[in-house]
């Protein structure tokens, strides 16, 4: 069964306007999420604001929205306010420029989205910007509304649809120079390098979604599922740990290191 659309509204370019729906293209469903029990009653503990000084609950028709000026003090906004500097219209996805599709660094995405027609009028409307812009090798800018927040977001053409994703803004994201900057820039042998590449080369497979499956939760389920049937499991024995080896007395160069990792990575395939 297909997911429930997220969002409904239009896409806009100029003069074009099509009906469209937007799907999370990614899910955390089937996450295992655990709730906080009253171990006594077996009853699910309840959360509640409290005030940090009087410690007694506010009701939600006192709770606000404050911005720290200094310590203790507060601007407060009500939701009116924060809306109304918002998009004026949150049900349209209006196209105001275009980039190079390789321009944007990875690092600037932040959630992706499926963006595709919600009618059979809307079709060819859609299609037609979709493959305007895989014909230019471009992608289009906007702005959109989720969840009461204004994003920006990027229109990238995938296949019969689109993929829309939303950006980070300018002040979330950091400059590598501010972390890469002291990073001395050391001169590496070059006689290493074809080394590391054999290695690449010895360990590199086609990509496969089981690469990065969650053990943990696997196990988990496993857990909750002999749980479920009251069967009693032995305890689990701890496995013994590694003893540290001692150290080498000559220190392996990491010339010896890399010849060692490709021998061994060539008799595993053999």
């Amino acid at each position: 069964m297909a997911p429930r659309p997220y969002w409904k509204g239009y896409l806009k370019l100029s003069l074009v306007t099509c009906a469209v729906s937007l799907t999370p293209a990614t899910s955390d469903r089937e996450k295992i999420r655990f709730h906080t029990i009253n171990r006594e009653t077996g009853h699910r503990v309840r959360s509640r604001y409290v005030d940090a000084e009087t410690g007694k609950p506010v009701a939600d028709e006192d709770e606000v929205r404050g911005y720290e000026t200094e310590e203790g003090k507060y601007i407060t906004f009500e939701d009116e306010e924060l809306e109304a500097i918002g998009l004026d219209s949150t049900r349209t996805i209006d196209i105001d420029e275009f980039v190079p599709a390789q321009s944007i660094d990875w690092i600037w995405f932040d959630k992706p989205y499926y963006l595709m027609p919600d009618d059979e009028v809307a079709q060819e409307a859609f299609a037609v910007i979709r493959e305007a812009m895989a014909a230019t090798d471009t992608v289009g800018i906007s702005r959109l509304v989720l969840s009461r927040r204004e994003r920006a977001v990027m229109l990238q053409p995938r296949g019969k649809g689109i993929v829309l994703w939303t950006l980070r803004y300018g002040d979330e994201v950091r400059a590598p120079e501010e972390v890469f900057g002291t990073v001395d820039d050391k001169k590496v042998e070059s006689r290493l390098v074809p080394l590391i590449e054999t290695l690449i080369g010895d360990l590199t497979k086609p990509w496969d979604p089981a690469m990065v499956q969650d053990p943990v939760q696997e196990r988990l389920k496993e857990i909750i599922e002999s749980k479920q049937k009251k069967r009693k499991k032995a305890p689990a024995r701890k496995k013994k740990e590694a003893e540290e080896p001692e150290p080498p007395d000559n220190v392996v160069s990491i010339m010896d290191a890399l010849r060692k990792s490709i021998s061994q990575e060539k008799k595993k395939s053999r």
